[in-house]
């Protein structure tokens, strides 16, 4: 019987030991015990490889502002595990988490005893959002962050009223597989008859692929670029400055206070979601609230400022594509900086190509490890390095005390980057 929010925890990351296991079968088991939860939402699905989180964001706040009650289903967590299920950008407190643990468990307990096995984890955690949002505390709106894929992915049993593909890059590849094909195949599997999909995809055989999956569900198809463009873009001490064309209007001098060409193309796919079911009558908004929230919004762990001095960063680039967008942001704002580096990642990653990318913007890069069954250890991201000015250190709060010892210059500058599971724990660190 459990009874504490410890061990409702407990409970929920005991089910680790049952490893990714893509499918639907036993999400559509679970949720037909517990009545369909999740045909009471009105929902908003996002995949993709990148910019998942901050796509969230940007949606969450511009409904907000427009005074409607958002429930949030995202991953990683960055500060407090509840954060994963969230209402109005607050994480559902200790007690709603252990009554969701009480009710699901009995569930899952059956589960186990059919043909479709165990479930997951994040199964676990995807049921317990479906059921808060749909029946405990019920929202307007509900937006789903896939955790990786999306023809598989747990969330995929939802019905969204418009799904968004942010950008397809090389990641989770052992799963999703090893083509750009391949991978946009997956990320495609959340279009459903008939519901609009807005995509940042850029690379054409990702396209491709995205575009006959739209065809073949008559589902409304809307590419950044094509269908909505980005124009007179120019960055901005502490944010970035775009005009928006959308087909349902222009949104101009827009402003983001979060750094980063990236941020610009996921705000472009949130603005264009909502301007399409502001045009179908699914919500009520105007075009003063949309920008407020965009410009409003902040997403933890992304290109986030913890210090001044030294300047530190922090960003979860915790793959190719993310590390690409961390020096592009770099470039663009820090041009000239001193730049040292600490990094940590997972060993499903390609560390090797991460580490290469970052050698080109470091004054100094030091590897580090931490706790977490995936990680890498420091002295393997050590030996892929040919940096002049390399270190490590298993260690990563000692790391970071080396890294901030050697900065004391005007123009250096710390940024710690890597896996999203080791900035939670470097931003609870740092900000203490």
């Amino acid at each position: 019987m459990i009874t504490t929010y410890e061990e409702a925890l407990d409970w929920i990351h005991n089910r680790l030991r049952f490893g990714i296991k893509p499918g639907l079968e036993r999400m559509e088991w679970m949720l037909e015990q517990l009545d369909f939860p999740q045909q009471n939402l009105n929902a908003i699905h996002v995949a993709g490889t990148n910019g998942k989180g901050s796509t969230v964001s940007y949606l969450r706040n511009m409904l907000e502002e427009a005074g409607y009650k958002v429930g949030t289903f995202t991953s990683p967590y960055i500060e407090t595990f509840n954060e994963r299920i969230s209402v109005n950008g607050q994480p559902i407190s200790n007690q709603a988490m252990t009554a969701l643990v009480q009710e699901v468990k009995p569930v899952v307990e059956r589960l186990e005893h059919t043909d479709l096995g165990s479930a997951t984890e994040f199964e676990v955690i995807t049921i317990m959002a479906f059921l808060y949002f749909g029946y405990h505390d019920s929202v307007d709106y509900a937006v789903f962050e896939t955790g990786l894929g999306g023809r598989y992915d747990s969330t995929n049993v939802v019905n969204p009223m418009v799904s968004v593909i942010t950008n397809i890059g090389f990641d989770h590849m052992a799963i999703l597989g090893d083509t750009v094909e391949e991978i946009a195949a997956e990320k495609a599997g959340i279009i459903k008859k008939e519901v609009p999909i807005i995509t940042g995809a850029e690379q054409v055989k990702a396209l491709d692929v995205i575009t006959e999956e739209a065809n073949s569900k008559q589902a409304p198809l809307f590419v950044l670029g094509k269908e909505f463009k980005i124009e007179n873009y120019e960055p901005l001490a502490n944010g970035e400055g775009f005009t928006l064309k959308t087909p349902y209007g222009t949104f101009e001098h827009l402003q983001l206070n979060m750094l980063g060409y990236h941020q610009v193309k996921n705000a472009a796919l949130a603005v264009m979601a909502v301007c399409y079911l502001k045009e179908k009558k699914k919500l009520a908004i105007s075009n003063e609230q949309m920008i407020k929230g965009i410009q409003h919004t902040k997403w933890n762990g992304r290109f986030e400022i913890v210090n001044e001095h030294p300047l530190t960063i922090i960003d979860g680039a915790h793959n190719a594509e993310g590390i690409d967008s961390l020096l592009s942001t770099l470039r663009l704002h820090y041009e000239g900086r001193n730049i040292h580096l600490v990094f940590s990642c997972l060993n499903d990653k390609s560390a090797d190509r991460m580490v290469q990318e970052l050698e080109t913007i470091a004054a100094s890069i030091t590897f580090t490890s931490f706790d977490f069954p995936r990680a890498r250890a420091a002295a393997e991201l050590y030996e892929m390095s040919t940096h002049h000015n390399k270190h490590m250190d298993e260690d990563w709060k000692k790391a970071i005390a080396y890294v901030k010892e050697k900065a004391t210059g005007e123009q250096d500058m710390v940024v710690i980057t890597g896996s999203l599971y080791f900035i939670s724990e470097v931003r609870a660190f740092l900000l203490k």
